[in-house]
């Protein structure tokens, strides 16, 4: 992983909104021709009707037309190794492969590397509808 993307996730977690937990949450996502997307969790008062920083971040991703998700860079203030929640494992499985890279950061960078496969072995596939 380059660098700037754990910064990219270490500054869109400065920007969380979470005045009820205190738990602060950065996410940012790269695209295989190398934009980046962040995100930050967000609590509103009506708690858990909030959203994870993965959540925000993928919104961002959508809305500038999506592409295949490459690496993934998520940090929270006071945990090392923060990993994704079971419902952003499968939000970011609809658009990643089994092998992306996931970086799960502290405040001084990478702690540990799995993949999205790791994460979820067995998430719920869109051809499974059909």
């Amino acid at each position: 992983m380059s660098h700037d993307l754990f910064e990219a996730a270490k500054a869109a977690m400065a920007k969380a909104y979470a005045p009820y937990s205190k738990f602060p949450v950065g996410a940012a996502l790269r695209t295989e021709d190398g934009r980046v997307f962040t995100g930050a969790n967000i609590e509103v008062a009506s708690y858990p009707e909030g959203w994870c920083a993965e959540t925000t971040a993928l919104g961002h991703y959508i809305m500038a037309g999506g592409g295949r998700i490459t690496e993934i860079a998520v940090i929270a203030e006071r945990t090392a190794k923060c990993s994704p929640c079971g419902g952003c494992r499968q939000r970011l499985a609809e658009f990643c492969r089994p092998e992306t890279k996931l970086y799960l950061c502290d405040n001084a960078g990478v702690v540990e590397t799995v993949t999205m496969g790791d994460m979820l072995p067995y998430g719920f596939q869109g051809d499974m509808l059909k």
